[in-house]
């Protein structure tokens, strides 16, 4: 796993990446990440190396494919979580959530670009494929 909190970071750790040899690249949710997603998905393409991205914001930018959880759900049960809380339910006793729903986007001209062919069985799942 490799960090970066600054922009020069950011392009050393692809040096790296592309150093070792790796076949894909996960980038995790992280406000410094989508503040500079433009540079991100700049540097995917320049190191030709797929990509997957925390939402949307990125593939429409021209990343490869984003898989995340659904953000109006995720809000919904946050707006739960506070009125709960707000009610005087102690923090400790309310259970873990997590999201059920997530989106899957594919670009396939990024796709195309890579010289990937995305399976048709993944294209189905798709919540919205560009092309």
């Amino acid at each position: 796993m490799l960090t970066a909190s600054t922009e020069r970071d950011l392009e050393a750790a692809f040096t790296t990446i592309v150093k070792h040899q790796a076949g894909a690249l996960v980038v995790m949710p992280d406000p410094f990440f989508t503040d500079r997603r433009e540079q991100l998905v700049a540097l995917a393409a320049r190191y030709a190396l797929p990509t997957i991205y925390p939402n949307r914001e990125f593939t429409d930018l021209g990343g490869l494919m984003s898989y995340v959880g659904n953000f109006i759900e995720l809000n919904q049960r946050v707006g739960m979580y506070v009125r709960k809380l707000l009610k005087g339910a102690k923090p400790a006793d309310l259970p873990v959530q997590q999201t059920v729903k997530f989106e899957l986007v594919i670009n396939l001209k990024t796709a195309k670009a890579l010289g990937l062919t995305i399976p048709q069985t993944l294209l189905v799942r798709a919540d919205e494929v560009i092309d």
